[in-house]
């Protein structure tokens, strides 16, 4: 059997790592970067698997696997998520830990990538299990990790209660300081406005994004795939700044309503109910249905890999803002490209957690707080410029939206290391 490329396209699986390569090289390509230049950016500097040994409820003794990867310090410390998920594995890793050194630098704050995680279920967990496997893999880690090397943060599966832990933990090797991670609860050195941060900057970037567009939001209808800490921000902000949100989905499935969804009403539902399981006044869709609808943003916030070369063709949107991380897979990326839809690439569109991470790291530093304003103002000003950037360069030569930030992010991090020398 022959296949075509188109054949080979839709069958074959990039892993995350190698989809994050491609996006490298086609910008990469634009720059006319050298080989050598281009393995030194790409390899990361540091890769750590370790044993995570812990003792659960019922006596018993489990061996869990940890990793931090740390792939790039010529901007500044490393900075990444923790994630606690059964699909972790060092390649996912790897590819998180590079797109956080392209993701601080489009957005210029002084930071390199890095990302951890631990492969467990966290749903089987006790909260009790949650602290004392997050103890353990600071134990582990801890010489590697700090408010100068390289500073975690929450993602998949952990939240500031988790940070609050790994505080403690690596406080009690190297004494006080909360710079050491970001993500933490207010009452505990966090900054305000940074649960809601990711979300509300895909917000931010969707409505500068239509504003360059002459598009009112009003007459724009958006769809929002996951219901989690982005999706829920991104809907209350969009909602706030007048879009029709007509479908939203989290694990329960989708909900739609073609006039636009309560989305007051469904985040209060949320908040009472843990899921939208029952949500009233949207008939339920699947979650595959809801990524097909004729709208006009799609926001996937859920997980990576949703849109492929298997339902791209079904795919109506005319914009994609990425609220999560890869939720395109490559090749669709390109076919997307071909058709003229917009994609704001995930490292701009989620960009909005880590800048508010990194005031809350300011903060931790000066000890002194900002209020809410403050931060929000500032979250603005550095995604409108960052956002200003990417549309320039999209347009000046003529690639897409993600080309244009990887190209940019590029250029900062390539000269950084050339101004350190090797």
């Amino acid at each position: 059997m022959n296949l075509t490329v188109a054949d080979e396209k839709k069958t074959h699986h990039m892993k995350a790592f190698e989809t994050v390569q491609l996006y490298f090289d086609r910008a990469a390509d634009q720059l006319d970067l050298d080989s050598s230049m281009r393995k030194l950016l790409k390899m990361p500097k540091r890769e750590v698997t370790v044993e995570v040994p812990v003792e659960m409820d019922n006596g018993s003794i489990e061996t869990l696997v940890g990793f931090r990867v740390q792939h790039n310090n010529s901007r500044g410390p490393m900075k990444g998520g923790l994630r606690y998920h059964w699909d972790v594995d060092l390649d996912e890793v790897r590819a998180l830990a590079s797109l956080m050194t392209w993701k601080t630098a489009v957005v210029n704050i002084p930071y390199g990538g890095a990302k951890g995680g631990i492969c467990v279920d966290p749903r089987n967990l006790s909260r009790k299990e949650t602290e004392r496997i997050s103890r353990k893999f600071v134990d582990q880690i801890h010489e590697i990790i700090g408010p100068d090397k390289d500073i975690p943060a929450p993602d998949m599966g952990t939240n500031g209660e988790t940070m609050s832990w790994i505080r403690n933990q690596w406080e009690k090797y190297h004494g006080f300081n909360p710079a050491c991670i970001t993500g933490k609860p207010v009452e505990d050195y966090g900054a305000a406005g940074r649960e809601e941060a990711t979300g509300r900057g895909c917000g931010i970037l969707a409505f500068k994004l239509l504003k360059r567009l002459g598009r009112r939001p009003k007459d724009i209808s958006v769809a929002i795939q996951g219901f989690g800490n982005v999706g829920s921000h991104a809907a209350k902000y969009m909602h706030e700044s007048e879009f029709k949100i007509v479908a939203i989905s989290d694990i329960s499935g989708g909900y739609y309503n073609k006039d636009g969804l309560n989305i007051p009403a469904a985040l209060s539902y949320v908040i009472k109910h843990g899921s939208l399981e029952g949500f009233v006044g949207a008939e339920s869709i699947s979650n595959s249905e809801l990524l097909s609808l004729d709208c006009d943003v799609l926001v996937p916030s859920a997980i990576g890999g949703v849109i492929t070369m298997e339902n791209v063709d079904d795919i109506k949107a005319k914009y994609i803002i990425e609220g999560a991380n890869g939720p395109v897979h490559a090749y669709a990326d390109e076919v997307l490209f071909d058709r003229g839809t917009l994609v704001l690439p995930d490292i701009l569109a989620n960009a909005g957690g880590v800048t508010v991470s990194y005031f809350e790291w300011v903060q931790n530093r000066q000890y002194y707080s900002w209020d809410l304003n403050r931060v929000r103002a500032q979250l603005d000003s550095i995604l409108s410029s960052a956002f200003e950037d990417v549309w320039t360069m999209g347009n000046e030569k003529n690639v897409s939206l993600r080309t244009a930030a990887f190209m940019i992010a590029i250029q900062r991090v390539r000269r950084a290391t050339e101004l350190q020398g090797i």
